[in-house]
């Protein structure tokens, strides 16, 4: 008897409770004085104080999140003891770098959290720089760029790098040097099994591909990566700013730019909601002013035009802001692999307050790269959008996952997705992430996971 569409989304969400109320059961039997032995007060339980600050992610639509442990990890020891705990008494585990996860997935509901932020040592090996993979950008950053070097790399300061590399990494020089990914050499990590594992081009090579845009949290916990530094470039950072209503004209110009832009040059578009919508173009040329203008001459008159030569490490500075704290929000992405008609994005964005859409410009050497030489399969992409839309002045999530659906399926890009603007409701979620590389992606989990110890809702 064929089983039909009500029928089947009934079945998952009782197996999905099932697995919630068997998680809450698991989590209350454990005996976590046996890993307390083993990690000391760096085990946070939720008796313990410093238990309600420390186990809040960066977005606070998820702050109800009650973790029934938190391990604050020092050594990659203390990863294979969390993995070795959690696979014995089976109990949902997940690691935690940046807090930055979208979903919060890093903030397992009665589960282990195992933090590996405090694993943030950066030295160079010559050029090549070995990060601990709680580290986080800003302070990489400082460290490699105080030596004249640069990684590619995104420009929130409080990102992880763990996080960020193990989906691809996007980032202000990656037209010119790559992903984050693309800059991998080797890595550390823990697998499930409680082996600690280097995994490089030459040493277990289908872990090392899949490592590079599968997906934090799918095959193990990373403790540290080695990733191939670049001479940090001189920096010329730009920002045009239009009138309101200009969104169509401006969205269409900024993506015909870029499919003829330089290697050099790298861009936003963001598009804010409202009545009328506003736009803004901002981004980085690795060169000087004198060389950027030309470029910027042939975008739509502005009515603000910024130019700043700087350094690498003033740039990431400049982008990295002020002090970050939590915020409520929900978001997504599509990829655009053709031309998105501004006006369909002026048309989505008019008339609501506190949402956005912001394109990112792909190609160059990121898009020279095969879709199936590393896990990220998006290499032909013109852009990325990511959708956002802030919970706050009395929006409700769901409200806002409205607004978010509409927003991200109005773009019709097709189903496509950026794994790092994880969406827990993206419709088709493994394809739009994973693309063609899917099977061979779940073909290595099954290998170096085959008892899904790192099971979680969007996990491979």
């Amino acid at each position: 008897m064929g089983i039909d569409r009500r029928t089947f989304l009934h079945g998952s969400a009782l197996a999905v409770a099932g697995l919630a109320m068997s998680a809450t059961s698991a989590a209350a039997d454990t005996d976590w004085a046996r890993l307390r032995r083993r990690l000391g007060s760096r085990l946070v339980l939720p008796r313990d104080s410093g238990y309600d600050t420390l186990r809040l992610p960066f977005n606070t639509v998820y702050a109800h999140r009650r973790p029934a442990a938190i391990a604050r990890c020092v050594r990659p020891e203390d990863v294979q003891a969390c993995l070795g705990f959690a696979s014995h008494h089976r109990i949902p585990v997940a690691a935690r770098s940046g807090r930055h996860s979208y979903a919060a997935y890093s903030v397992p509901e009665n589960g282990l959290v195992v933090d590996v932020s405090a694993l943030n040592d950066v030295r160079f090996h010559g050029t090549d720089v070995r990060v601990g993979s709680g580290t986080r950008l800003g302070d990489l950053y400082e460290t490699i760029g105080a030596h004249g070097r640069a990684v590619p790399g995104g420009t929130c300061k409080s990102v992880g790098i763990g996080g960020l590399t193990l989906g691809g990494g996007i980032g202000v020089i990656a037209r010119k040097y790559g992903l984050t990914c693309d800059n991998l050499l080797s890595a550390r990590i823990v697998t499930p099994d409680g082996c600690l594992r280097t995994v490089s081009a030459h040493s277990e090579p289908d872990l090392f591909w899949a490592l590079r845009g599968g997906g934090g949290g799918n095959f193990g916990i990373v403790t540290s990566f080695t990733f191939r530094s670049v001479p940090a470039p001189d920096i010329t950072r730009f920002l045009l700013l239009y009138p309101e209503g200009a969104t169509a004209d401006v969205v269409d110009a900024w993506q015909e730019w870029f499919a003829g832009a330089p290697d050099e040059l790298w861009g936003i578009c963001e598009t804010l909601s409202g009545t009328p919508t506003s736009t803004a173009v901002g981004g980085t040329y690795l060169g000087p002013a004198k060389d950027l203008h030309p470029l910027l001459d042939r975008m739509p008159a502005a009515t603000k035009r910024e130019v700043q030569e700087m350094s690498y490490l003033e740039a990431m500075r400049f982008y990295a802001g002020g002090d970050e704290t939590g915020v409520p929000f929900v978001a997504s992405s599509r990829m655009a692999y053709d031309h998105v008609p501004g006006a369909r994005v002026d048309e989505l964005l008019r008339g609501g307050s506190r949402y956005r859409i912001q394109f990112d410009s792909f190609g160059g050497a990121l898009g020279r790269v095969a879709p199936d030489a590393t896990a990220f399969p998006h290499r032909r992409a013109r852009a990325s959008a990511q959708c956002y839309v802030n919970v706050v002045d009395g929006r409700t999530e769901a409200q806002g996952r409205a607004i978010l659906a509409s927003l991200r399926d109005g773009l019709g890009t097709g189903t496509t997705g950026y794994v790092n603007y994880i969406d827990p409701e993206m419709p088709d979620w493994a394809h739009a992430y994973y693309g063609g590389n899917l099977p061979r992606l779940r073909k290595v989990a099954r290998r170096y996971d085959p008892d899904r110890v790192l099971a979680f809702a969007q996990g491979l």
